[in-house]
Formats: C-alpha cells, sequence, structure tokens
C-alpha cells in the first residue's frame, strides 16, 4: 500500500497511484450518453483499494483500537469532480482543477456509501481535507470547502 497522507487524525492509504481521466463526448454517442458525461465527466481508470485509518485520539485512546476501512473504486467509476458552484470558482477554483479530482473521487465514494466508514460524517470531512492538503490546496479553501461540505451534509441527514 502506498502511504497517500498520514497524521494523527486519519491515515490514507492506496492500493496504487490513483489514475483519473476525463471523459468527452463524441458525435457518435446518443444524447443520454452525452448527458451522462457532461454530469460526471471524470472516470477512474483502474481499480483502486483504499484504507482509511480512523487515529482520532478523542474517538479512543488505544491505538490498536484506530477503526480502519477498507474498500474499491472500481475501474470505470465516474464522478462530476469538485461541487464548487461557479460563483466561487474565482475563490476557490473550478470543479474540474485538477488538484480536486482525487479528494473529490474519494469523497464522493463516502458519499455514495456511508457504511464505508461507519456512516461518520466527520471523519469523511476529515479524509477530505487530507486529501486536498496532500493535493496543495491552500488552506483558506480547505476551510471553505471542509466546511461548506460538512455543512451540506450535516443538512442532507448524514448521520454523526
Amino acid at each position: 500500500m502506498i502511504d497517500w497522507y498520514k497524521d494523527s487524525y486519519v491515515g490514507i492509504y492506496f492500493s496504487k497511484i490513483p489514475t483519473v481521466e476525463m471523459r468527452y463526448a463524441l458525435p457518435c454517442m446518443t444524447v443520454e450518453e452525452k448527458k451522462e458525461i457532461e454530469a460526471k465527466p471524470f472516470i477512474n481508470t483502474t481499480d483502486l483499494e483504499v484504507v482509511l485509518v480512523d487515529g482520532n485520539i478523542y474517538k479512543t485512546y488505544k491505538k490498536s483500537l484506530y477503526p480502519e476501512y477498507k474498500f474499491t473504486i472500481p475501474k470505470g467509476y465516474c464522478w462530476d469532480g469538485a461541487s464548487i458552484p461557479r460563483a466561487f470558482w474565482r475563490i476557490i477554483g473550478s470543479k474540474t482543477d485538477p488538484e480536486f479530482l482525487i479528494p473529490s473521487m474519494i469523497h464522493d465514494v463516502l458519499c455514495e456509501n456511508h457504511n464505508y466508514i461507519n456512516n461518520d460524517r466527520e471523519f469523511s470531512t476529515s479524509v477530505f481535507n487530507a486529501l486536498l492538503k496532500t493535493s496543495g490546496v491552500n488552506p483558506v479553501s480547505r476551510f471553505i470547502m471542509c466546511s461548506c461540505v460538512n455543512t451540506y451534509q450535516l443538512f442532507c441527514g448524514w448521520g454523526k
């Protein structure tokens, strides 16, 4: 496994370097296929095993008890990139900026599969923040993005 990120709160490990590509609509495609590509223009190109470790010392005091979550993102998984409203692109960046691709992929998978991390919304936000940090996103943009994501998830009824 590749150590992607590790601190006292979260550990993120991948089986290989994530590879992401952009999908393009072709003239020979149906209207439905073109709409699907427009809605979700990014694709994961290999099966990617992910291990997330929740090392938050406020949840547990023994390292051996740190929860570890394992799941696979299948080859062909598609998503829309970072969900940043167009009005904020000048402040934060475009939803298609390269530094947002891996964080948005992992976060979208977690949002679609709450059970992968035992329905822990706060841990999902910690993972998202760690991935943004690893991608080189500045602290102000990270704070804005994580705060908005966490608030949105809270009002959408995602548990803890």
